[in-house]
């Protein structure tokens, strides 16, 4: 199925119910009265997260939603009923934008979670609200308000705690492939991967992550050139970046130039994304004599000035693989620890005869 980060609907909640004017006309009554009732509240709309769903490809076909109106007031006293609401499903990780005021509605991030888009509107009161002492037969009821209307802007969040960031052909494909269970297409050629691919790595017994294959990035990404820039914005969530880097190359001067090619467009584009953490990861390792690969590891951390780690792997064999695994769910549990708030421990009463 096709990848689909973004789309455009129209959403808009239920009219409220107007209220009526009625009096009573019944046999053996001689005193007829107000008796008109009032009208039902528009529905809402909602968003719900639902696991089940990766893409937002089903909103480039219906893009109006409407929640149901308000049902008007009628005669006796009777309420009109409520509208329904309408429950739209969405992915996990969307995020909602109104075009009009370029406002962030919010996110849906867990299973099940709903989100309030477009508020229902309320009902009209019928004409016995008006009732009094010196208004025996008022005929004032008043009109249902008008639910919200909205275009809203759905935006995919990718939930992953590891992104792969990398030049076209780098393996990152091919690792997570390796790692996980996902099968994304690898192949020899330039964008082998037009939309990101997910990937649960487990690390063990109740230990895993989430790890995130992204389209290749190359030089003028940021100004619109290739397919990778429009999915970084999708990765603002993940803990750690793996920057993979082919050494394997035939021109091994390039190798520096294409690893700082990929950090300048991380740095253009901004945002969180350009201070999340970095890990180098140098792919193909079995493709080179030792003392080759060694030789281009050192001019490549020379040349970035690189002081963060680096892992050497063969994402084809599997060589070197386990070791970033492991290191990768060490420290993605370190980091959810520490975002843990601390319980404070609550002090005992001093007791002066203790």
């Amino acid at each position: 199925m096709k990848f689909v980060d973004e789309a455009i609907i129209k959403a808009e909640a239920g009219d409220g119910g107007n209220g009526c004017a009625s009096f009573r006309r019944e046999k053996y009554i001689p005193r007829g009265g107000p008796d008109g009732g009032d009208g039902g509240d528009g529905g809402s709309v909602y968003l719900v997260a639902d696991s089940g769903l990766n893409t937002l490809v089903d909103f480039r076909h219906k893009r109006h939603h409407r929640a149901e109106r308000g049902q008007n007031g009628m005669g006796r006293q009777m309420t009109g009923h409520k509208g329904e609401n309408l429950y739209i499903k969405v992915p996990v990780g969307t995020r909602v934008t109104d075009t009009e005021s370029e406002e962030m509605i919010g996110e849906v991030l867990e299973d099940g979670q709903q989100l309030l888009v477009c508020q229902g509107g309320t009902h009209g009161i019928g004409n016995i609200h008006f009732k009094s002492s010196t208004n025996r037969a008022p005929r004032q009821f008043t009109h249902g308000t008008e639910g919200d209307r909205r275009v809203l802007k759905l935006e995919l969040i990718v939930l992953a705690d590891v992104g792969l960031l990398g030049m076209p052909n780098a393996g990152k494909s091919s690792l997570i492939t390796k790692v996980s269970s996902a099968r994304p297409k690898v192949a020899d050629y330039p964008f082998t991967t037009l939309y990101p691919n997910l990937g649960v790595v487990r690390a063990g017994e109740d230990r895993s992550f989430v790890i995130a294959d992204i389209p290749g990035v190359i030089e003028g990404a940021a100004e619109g050139a290739g397919l990778g820039i429009q999915f970084l914005k999708h990765l603002s969530r993940t803990r750690l970046l793996l920057h993979m880097i082919d050494l394997s190359t035939w021109e091994p001067d390039q190798i520096s130039e294409d690893a700082k090619k990929i950090i300048k467009e991380v740095e253009k584009f901004g945002g969180d994304l350009a201070s999340r953490e970095r890990w180098l990861v140098l792919n193909k390792k079995d493709l080179l004599p030792a003392e080759d690969f060694a030789e281009r590891r050192e001019k490549l951390i020379a040349d970035l000035e690189w002081s963060g780690p680096v892992y050497e792997i063969s994402a084809i064999s599997g060589d070197g693989t386990d070791e970033l695994v492991a290191a990768l769910m060490r420290h993605i549990e370190l980091k959810k620890a520490e975002s843990q708030p601390v319980e404070e421990e609550s002090e005992e009463p001093w007791d002066p005869l203790a």
